[in-house]
C-alpha cells in the first residue's frame, strides 16, 4: 500500500511533530512497507485456528486470599516518625 507525503503530513501534524523533507520520504517508504507486510498476513488462511491473545498458556500466579488477624492500629504506627490521634503524621505537600 502506498503512503503519501500529504498523508505522512497529516499523521505527523496530528502527533505534533515537525519533520524536514528527508524524513517525511523516508516515513513515507517506511509505513507503505509495514502496511505491505500487514497486507500479507491478512492473506494467510486461519480457519481452524482458535483465536488467542497470548502466545504461550498463561495462568494465574497468584496466591489464594486468605483471611488473617488485623495488625492494628497501635502496632502499624508503632515505628511512625510521627503520629497524633491514630493518624501517620505526614509533610504537608500541597501550598495553596
Amino acid at each position: 500500500m502506498k503512503i503519501t507525503r500529504d498523508e505522512v503530513i497529516y499523521v505527523a501534524n496530528l502527533a505534533r511533530l515537525e519533520l524536514d523533507e528527508d524524513s517525511i520520504d523516508r516515513f513515507a517508504g517506511q509505513m507503505g512497507d509495514t502496511l505491505e507486510y500487514v497486507d500479507t498476513l491478512n492473506s494467510v488462511d486461519t480457519k481452524g485456528i482458535a483465536p488467542t491473545s497470548h502466545a504461550i498458556s498463561l495462568f494465574n500466579a497468584f496466591r489464594e486470599d486468605d483471611m488473617k488477624e488485623s495488625i492494628g492500629a497501635e502496632n502499624a504506627l508503632a515505628n511512625a516518625p510521627e503520629k497524633q490521634d491514630g493518624n501517620f503524621m505526614v509533610p504537608k505537600i500541597i501550598n495553596q
